[in-house]
Parts: structure tokens; sequence; C-alpha cells
């Protein structure tokens, strides 16, 4: 490692070679504010508010894409660079919709807090020519008004470079620039995979989910329809950011005494689901392996995921597991099950989702989701984190004060493997704990697979399970995923069982989650702890496997049959079908 001397302030300093001012300030605690900058992932220097004197030389400079080199000296506060700085924003703010007051990321919107900090007068200093954009709601997930945007390109790089997805991208030039799909198609024409990145990077709310409470609101307003609700693994530990909490705080019980204050009829746990998830996933994998069957079985959870394989790489649809994602199949066992035992038309049920991932908004419309027989949609709603949090201040609760209450039974137990589903690699653990144990007839000495754990993108692992030998990988983030279907089809790699999840890090780190700035996502570790808060909820829970789960086990032995049979695959699994290559 070579190491440089430079100055930053007038205070000495050794940093790596080819380390960027912007980094090399941050080692000797100082901040440079940034618009555009993510790190390893959009360092373009486009927004110019980082800019830096450097010693030397007459222009400022862009520190994030700045080298320090030796002897190099820096001075990031004066007079001439706060003025350029407020400049800058003050030029950004005269094509912007300043809608501040009605826009949803009003309190937590990197550029309103930036020109706060550096006092930027309201209203326009800058008049001139400015572009309507029209407002694209085509997309069931989300919507985009470049009204907003200030050009900084981090959702193009998220889409780009995460994703491997590329269907937005800078359109047209100079004054005329905006952020667009190819041949300005709208987002419901284009390959969008509804993951819903580029929203938890926007730094404006010039991008944002589409906002379902309305239609939650109405129905719990509704005498005549029982309404239930269901809560992803994942949401435990991140809607408490949305309360000030510290990243990683549990707050499942607060989160169970908001939704009955809400008013929902029953509050379950979609762990619950990811549980019968298990059941049947591990029943098909067992299957595919003893009988011939297509391999490598790849996990159906993400939406996202599907959704990319049913457009990108319709060749390895068959070796998707059928199984229903956890979301889907609690609402097909709440509408088939539960509305039997409680003498329930299935009609009158309204199932809710509070969910991590924008894409989830989607997959409550695709086909074959109806166990209840068709028009009955298994879930009628999903809601992302961020949605349930203004549903609680939108009701005036005080969350924080909240006591911690318990979820509704019987769809409330759930075990530590359908908590873990929340973060990347937590389904292939979750799985490996109930096949080995069925493949074996053995009970496990250590139910952690660490091997499956972790941020890595791309992660591999070969167990020996009786007399087989399974070998398997997980991936995070779709261009991960390329990657790994990629020397699957080359033949470069072999395995039996593929863990896939849109998001990078899983589902901790979903299009739907409270939206963390640049600064948090840059230089904290946002995504591994709240991955390791669910590792804890697991570590500490008394069951650790899906098969042990009591309610699970009467699901079937009431209503279902056997794993993997004709009544439970019929309510729990579905199908898919390849959706046309678009801009």
């Amino acid at each position: 490692m070579s190491l440089v001397n430079i100055k930053i302030n007038g205070i000495p300093c050794q940093v790596e070679a080819g380390t960027t001012v912007l980094a090399a300030a941050r080692q000797i605690g100082v901040e440079i504010p940034t618009l555009c900058y993510l790190k390893d992932l959009n360092e373009i220097g486009a927004c110019r508010i980082c800019v830096v004197e450097v010693k030397g030389q007459k222009n400022l400079q862009a520190s994030c894409v700045t080298p320090v080199s030796e002897g190099m000296e820096v001075i990031t506060q004066n007079q001439r660079i706060f003025n350029a700085r407020k400049q800058n924003l003050e030029l950004i703010l005269s094509t912007h919709d300043q809608k501040c007051l009605t826009c949803v990321r009003s309190g937590n919107c990197e550029l309103q807090k930036m020109c706060k900090d550096f006092g930027v007068s309201d209203g326009r200093l800058y008049e001139g020519e400015r572009i309507p954009w029209e407002i694209d709601d085509s997309a069931v997930h989300m919507i985009r008004d470049n009204n907003k945007c200030i050009l900084c390109r981090r959702c193009v790089a998220a889409c780009n470079s995460i994703q491997s997805v590329s269907c937005i991208g800078a359109n047209e030039r100079g004054f005329e620039t905006h952020i667009g799909c190819a041949y300005e198609q709208t987002l419901d024409n284009s390959s969008c995979v509804s993951c819903g990145q580029c929203i938890v990077v926007c730094p404006t709310g010039a991008l944002v989910e589409k906002d379902d409470t309305d239609k939650v609101w109405k129905a719990l307003e509704n005498p005549n329809k029982f309404v239930v609700v269901q809560t992803a693994p994942s949401i435990r530990v991140t809607l408490g950011e949305a309360f000030n909490m510290p990243i990683g705080t549990n707050v499942e019980g607060k989160m169970v005494a908001a939704l009955r204050r809400l008013g929902f009829d029953k509050v379950f746990d979609t762990d619950f689901g990811a549980d019968l998830t298990i059941m049947e996933e591990a029943t098909e994998f067992i299957h595919r392996v003893k009988n011939g069957g297509t391999l490598p079985i790849i996990t159906s959870c993400s939406p996202g995921w599907i959704k990319y394989c049913e457009t990108f790489y319709p060749e390895f649809i068959p070796n998707l597991s059928t199984c229903k994602s956890p979301q889907q199949m609690f609402g097909a066992i709440t509408k088939t099950y539960y509305a039997e035992k409680m003498g329930i038309d299935p009609k009158d049920i309204v199932v809710v989702g509070v969910m991590p991932c924008t894409a989830k908004k989607f997959e409550v419309g695709r086909a074959d989701q109806c166990a209840a027989g068709e028009g009955i949609p298994d879930v009628d709603i999903a809601i992302t984190t961020r949605e349930f949090a203004r549903m609680i201040e939108r009701a005036g609760i005080d969350f924080n004060s909240l006591p911690d209450e318990d979820f509704d039974n019987p769809l409330g137990v759930s075990t530590g493997a359908g908590t873990i589903f929340g973060a990347t690699g937590g389904v292939m653990e979750a799985a490996l704990r109930t096949a080995c144990e069925w493949l074996t007839g053995k009970e496990l000495e250590k139910v952690e697979f660490t091997q499956v754990r972790g941020l890595k993108g791309v992660k591999t692992a070969c167990y020996e399970v009786g007399d087989i030998k399974v070998k398997v990988a997980v991936a995070s983030g779709l261009k991960n995923a390329k990657e790994v279907l990629e020397k699957v089809k080359s033949g470069e790699e072999e395995f039996q069982f593929i863990e896939v999840m849109a998001c990078p890090g899983g589902c901790v780190n979903g299009g739907g989650q409270p939206i963390q700035p640049a600064s948090v996502r840059n230089f904290g570790n946002l995504v591994e702890q709240r991955a390791q808060a669910l590792y804890s909820d697991d570590e500490k829970d008394v069951l650790r496997k899906s098969h042990e789960n009591p309610d699970i086990k009467r699901v079937y032995e009431e209503y279902l049959g056997t794993p993997g049979g004709e009544k439970a695959h019929h309510i729990l699994h579905t199908s898919y079908a390849q959706i046309p290559l678009r801009y």
C-alpha cells in the first residue's frame, strides 16, 4: 500500500494513493457535502456541490473525483467555496418544482436539507425558461416526476450498475436533458422489474412509490370487510428508522401495537408464510434431487427477481421454484384455511401486506395468484414500510411510546428461519435447515449455515447432506444474479440450489424501506446493521426450523395434507410466463 502526504485545512495526514479528496477528508473527520455522489456507484462530479480548493489549481475541484497526490494542500471551507456551493444549489432550484409542502420527501430530502444548510432563500434567484415535464404514473409501483429531478443520475447508476436492467438513462442533451426510458416510452412499457432501487437512492421526490394507503383506509372504514394485515420479516428492523430510532432497532412489538390502533381486525406475521414457503420449497427441492427434476432449483420469493427472470432469462423459468412468495402464500392460506376456520366468506376478507419491496405492488396483480377462486386475489393491497410509517403519522399515533404487543394467532407463530428471510442468504439457510433434516433423518447439531450469510454479492458453498452433495449459490442484486446465471449457462458452475434476491443485501435493503441519505449509504453499514438485527432475533428464538412450527404442522394436519401434495400445490404454488423484452 502506497501512502501520500497531504494537508486538508492545514491538517497534515497520510492517505492511500488514489484516494479521493472526499474520502481523505472524511478520514480526518471533515464531511464534504454531496448530492450526486454514491460510493462505488455514482462518482461523476455532476452536482458540483462537493467542490474544494486545491493549492495550485485556479478552478475549484470536485472532491468526489479528484484523487490525492503527494504534497497536495486542500481547503474544504472558505467563503469562495461556500458561495460556489450555494450558487450551484440556486441553479438547481431554478428548474426544480419547489412544491415542498406537498412532497412526500419533505423533511427527508437531501436537496431540501442542503438548501437549508446553505441558507438558500425561497423562490427562484435565477428566473428563465423551465420545461414542464409530464409525470409518469404508468407503472403499478412508482411515479416519476422529472420536475423534481436534479439530474444526479443516481437512479441510472442503480438501474444499470446494481440491477443490470438499464431501463432508464439520460435522454436529450443540454438544457433538455432528462431521465427517461428509451424512445420516451413510459415505465409500464419498459423492462423495469419494479425493484425500487432507483427510489431509495433518489435524493429528492423525483421518484416515489405509488401510494396505496387510501385503499387501506377505505377497507378499514368498510364495516362489511374483515381486514387482515401481515408484515414481512424485515419490517420489524427497519420501521423504527422512520421514527428516528437507531438503524437495526427491532420494533416488532410496537409495530403490532400500531397496526391494531390503525384498526386492522387481525395482525399477523408474514414469517408464518415464510415457514410455509420452506415446507413447500424444501419438499420441491428434495423431489427434484431424488427424481431427476430440473436443477438448479431457484428461489421464487423475490417478485423483482421473478420479473427479471421472465424478461431477461426465460430459459431459466423451468428452474424457478413454483412456490408462491411468503406474502402470497400467507394471503392464500388466509383466504382458504383461515376463512373456513373462522366462517368468513373469502370475498369479505381484505389482506394487506406491509412489505419492504415496491415489486410486491406488481406481485399482487400477477396471474395465478387466486387460491380462493377467480376474482379473489390472495393479497389485495401491498404497501411499503414508508407508506406504513405515513399511516401511523396520519393517525396521530405516538409510535415511540407504544407498548409491545404480540401477533394474533393462529397465523402469528413463526420461527427464526422465517425471520431471516429478510436478509440475503436467509431463504437458503432456512431451506437447508429443513432439507438437511428431512434428507438425513437426523437433527442438526448446528442450525447456522454461516457460509451463505454476509453482504457479498455472490456466495457459494458445498454441503454433504447424507450421501448427497449439495452445491448452493446465493446472489443479491440482479447484476450478481446475472453473473451466476451466465456461469450456469456456460457450464462454468453447477449448482443444485440457488437463492436470488433482487435487492442488494436482500429485503432489508428493499426498494420500499425507509430512505437513508447518501451520507449513511456511503459511509455507514446500513444493510449489515439491519440484517444483524434479524439474525439476533433468530438466535433468541426457541423455534429455529420451519418444520418445527406447531401452527404450520396444524395447518397441514387440518387442511393442506402433506407438503407438496395436491391441495397444498393448488393453494401455495403458482406458474410463470415469459415477458417480452421491452425498451
